[in-house]
């Protein structure tokens, strides 16, 4: 219903292309928290970073099933933090420079994005408020012909190593939704300094807080129209929120893959595990939940990529899909027994990983008010105009 030949095709090489160059630097990866940066340069050869970007720029134009297969695909090297330096350089810094960005801005950072060149964050979560996003209060006022930024982010994903920043400011600290706009920033400006944050998952992620220090920008580093920041952060939460639900149904998809086959080969009691009625009906139940928020995300994937509005629905996905891997992914691990604790079955590590789901992005609580203020309130969220 929802892939054809061609992305099927798409996926095996994308598999194949994983277990070559990215599968045997995980552990690697994970231990020294970096990713090392000519995989960036491989993908970007790859057009792995230019699925769903115009042909314009480089890249490839394709539906968002493509986009699914390579969200599914990263989640089962068994890495949640390599995953996310790819997804989020990709689908969150840009997509905004490809929304919001001009000609130049297009030219200079979104081609060598595609390209893998160039690294980018997005800026938007701050130490005193995550999913409070009107409640920002970085500032970018301005000064003739430039901005001067001064605040601090956090929790951001490529966070030490990018080479650019999507930040996201109040330009009219006195507007709370009106007030805010987005900017492409220059790592190498002065005024702003990273600091690498110690994390219990997403290991081989950099994710920083991060702290601008009076710092100068260009005037035409401005994304879009100013004090319109808010709803260009708000339409792009659609697509980020159901990564994650698609991050979430893949990991899960692969924790049951992998108890299913090692219950075949361990023996208790004279008999390998998959034959215990208990443990098979605990692991009908597991399959049932994955098939089940599986469905969901692709529909929404197909409503997307037909140019609906499914900011509900995206908020449904992450909040039951990040719930579902976590519960999928913890009775997995306990269907390993000891070895499910141990680090060097790959259980430990995807729970660890998993956890994040339900934080990230928006967490499950804020996601169940947006929720209810769209069932009961009957609030609308549109698109910015």
């Amino acid at each position: 219903m929802y892939f054809t030949e061609e992305h099927e095709a798409f996926r095996q090489s994308f598999k194949e292309f994983l277990q070559k160059e990215v599968s045997p630097y995980i552990d690697k990866w994970e231990k020294e928290g970096t990713v090392e940066r000519f995989i960036w340069k491989k993908f970007g050869e790859m057009g792995y970073f230019g699925l769903n970007q115009p042909e314009e720029y480089g890249g490839l134009n394709l539906d968002l099933f493509y986009t699914v297969i390579f969200l599914e695909e990263l989640q089962k090297i068994n890495s949640g933090g390599f995953a996310a330096n790819m997804w989020a350089h990709a689908y969150l810094a840009m997509t905004h420079l490809n929304k919001e960005g001009d000609d130049r801005i297009k030219r200079e950072y979104l081609t060598p994005s595609i390209d893998g060149e160039k690294i980018g964050c997005l800026c938007i979560s701050e130490p005193f408020g995550g999913s409070d996003v009107a409640g920002m209060r970085t500032t970018a006022i301005k000064d003739g012909d430039t901005y001067v930024i001064n605040g601090s982010k956090t929790f951001i994903t490529n966070g030490v190593y990018s080479d650019y920043l999507v930040v996201a400011a109040k330009t009219n600290p006195e507007d709370k939704h009106k007030g805010m706009s987005i900017f492409v920033v220059d790592r190498d400006t002065p005024g702003i300094s990273s600091t690498k944050l110690d994390k219990l998952g997403w290991r081989a992620s950099d994710t920083a807080e991060i702290a601008f220090d009076n710092v100068v920008i260009p005037a035409e580093n401005l994304m879009g129209e100013e004090g319109k920041g808010f709803p260009y952060i708000m339409q792009h939460f659609a697509l980020e929120r159901l990564v994650m639900g698609v991050n979430a149904h893949a990991r899960a998809e692969y924790a049951l893959d992998y108890v299913v086959q090692y219950m075949s080969e361990r023996e208790a009691f004279g008999k390998t595990l998959d034959k215990f009625q208990a443990l098979r009906h605990k692991v009908a139940e597991m399959a049932s939940r994955i098939d089940m928020c599986k469905e969901y995300n692709y529909s929404i994937t197909k409503r997307l990529n037909d140019g609906n509005y499914v900011v509900k629905e995206a908020s449904m996905s992450k909040l039951l899909s990040t719930k579902m891997a976590d519960e999928v992914i913890y009775d997995a691990l306990q269907l390993l027994g000891g070895y499910g604790y141990m680090e060097e079955y790959p259980l430990a590590r995807l729970l660890r990983d998993s956890r994040l789901g339900p934080i990230g992005g928006g967490t499950s609580e804020i996601l169940k008010e947006i929720i209810a203020k769209m069932v009961i309130d009957k609030k609308e969220y549109k698109p910015a105009t």
